[in-house]
């Protein structure tokens, strides 16, 4: 099995009021990503992914298209160290 990885995730664009935090989710859960995603006061969404490489480099993938009636502009993606998330919430 590999690694457990970690990625901080802002995305900027059209991309509050599209359902991009539930998708999000939904796309997580599915992967078996653990985690959270926000809404930020400035209409950027937020979001921290961990878990097997391959899944959080699909979700951070997922993250540069988003859900439809999202514009993504710019997906900002830092390495982070596991916070050891036991399963994925909207904050």
């Amino acid at each position: 099995m590999s690694d457990r990885v970690a990625r901080h995730v802002i995305v900027h664009g059209r991309v509050q009021g599209v359902f991009f935090r539930d998708t999000t989710r939904r796309q997580a859960e599915r992967r078996g990503v653990s985690g959270w995603v926000c809404n930020r006061w400035d209409g950027a969404v937020e979001a921290h992914f961990e878990g097997d490489p391959d899944a959080v480099d699909a979700l951070v993938a997922f993250c540069r298209e988003g859900p439809r009636g999202a514009h993504v502009d710019r997906v900002d993606v830092e390495d982070v160290e596991p916070e050891g998330a036991d399963g994925f919430a909207i904050r």
